[in-house]
């Protein structure tokens, strides 16, 4: 690290830059505030409620002739997509009513209707009301993340590292969302759970840089807590570059070879991560060195006024 350190001097957190960052993050945060609330997200059924089929089919698969099979039969508002291969449909319908076993027989015969046999190699049925719980769940859980995390920080540094740690998450969570929203993704349970990961992720990032960060505040003294901030940030590049970069490889890979299911959630970790490692440098310690956090706040209050006078 001594080395790394000796050859990185950036200035990271100058006020030209710091400027720069927080109007960067305020563009990504706004724009996806504005897609949420004129676009929305494409939300998968398990928030919207009916049925997911993923059917195989002998050959490349038709997706207008399929359209227009179950249109035919009275299935409204479907959703038909390829799904990885030419030979393999992603088909989405609302609700319908009769039991699973009675409509999953009625889609196989809608979609045979054409005389070829086809292999119904999942279905998954998920009413509105779970689908409106999920949801909910969903969100709770990321507002209650963010809540304890603010806690644990404040615990182990201080309420300014605190708020720049928790402003830092809440900022890759809506730019990760946003993203969804933006593009068009799925959203789904799995891009929730990628978004809770990256929480994680950026959480371990910030803390790390937030525990050199307090180390120099107290073993280079005499130096304003800027200069300290990007010391340590310096210091700590090596290790945010190299974390970053052999995780983005894996998911890469998990990407391109883990096929359709998960590339929902491939693409939110991706996100994530490279969100995340910019906030951890940028948004964290420059909302704390905004709320002109410095060694004095680490310090811990004497408990005993007795010990006062002991005080040379």
């Amino acid at each position: 690290m001594r080395l790394i350190r000796e050859k990185t001097n950036i200035n990271f957190l100058g006020p030209a830059r710091r400027k720069i960052a927080l109007a960067v993050s305020l563009l990504l945060v706004v724009a996806s505030f504005i897609s949420l609330a004129t676009r929305g997200l494409e939300f998968g059924i398990d928030f919207t409620g009916g049925i997911l089929l993923e059917v195989g089919y002998q050959q490349a698969a038709d997706v207008q002739e399929i359209r227009g099979d179950l249109a035919r039969d009275g299935y409204l508002d479907v959703q038909v997509q390829r799904f990885g291969a030419d030979e393999v449909v992603l088909v989405r319908l609302p609700p319908q009513e009769g039991d699973g076993d009675e409509i999953r027989e009625r889609l196989r015969a809608t979609l045979e209707s054409g005389g070829e046999q086809i292999d119904l190699r999942r279905v998954e049925f998920v009413s509105p009301q779970v689908g409106s719980e999920l949801a909910e769940s969903g969100a709770l859980a990321m507002v209650v993340a963010l809540m304890l995390i603010f806690v644990y920080v404040m615990i182990r540094f201080q309420w300014k590292f605190s708020a720049g740690a928790v402003a830092a998450l809440a900022h890759d969570a809506i730019v990760t969302v946003g993203f969804f929203s933006i593009f068009g993704f799925p959203f789904d349970l799995t891009v929730v759970a990628a978004v809770l990961a990256v929480i994680g992720y950026s959480l371990n990032d910030t803390v790390v840089a937030f525990d050199r960060i307090r180390e120099n505040f107290f073993a280079l003294r005499g130096i304003s807590a800027e200069e300290a901030m990007n010391i340590s940030i310096n210091e700590m590049l090596a290790r945010t570059l190299i974390t970053g970069l052999t995780t983005l490889l894996v998911l890469a890979a998990l990407l391109v070879l883990g096929g359709e299911s998960i590339a929902p959630f491939s693409i939110a970790l991706i996100v994530g991560i490279i969100v995340g490692t910019y906030s951890s440098i940028y948004t964290a310690s420059a909302t704390a060195l905004a709320l002109d956090v410095n060694a004095q706040d680490l310090i811990e209050p004497i408990k005993d006024p007795s010990l006062i006078d002991d005080l040379p």
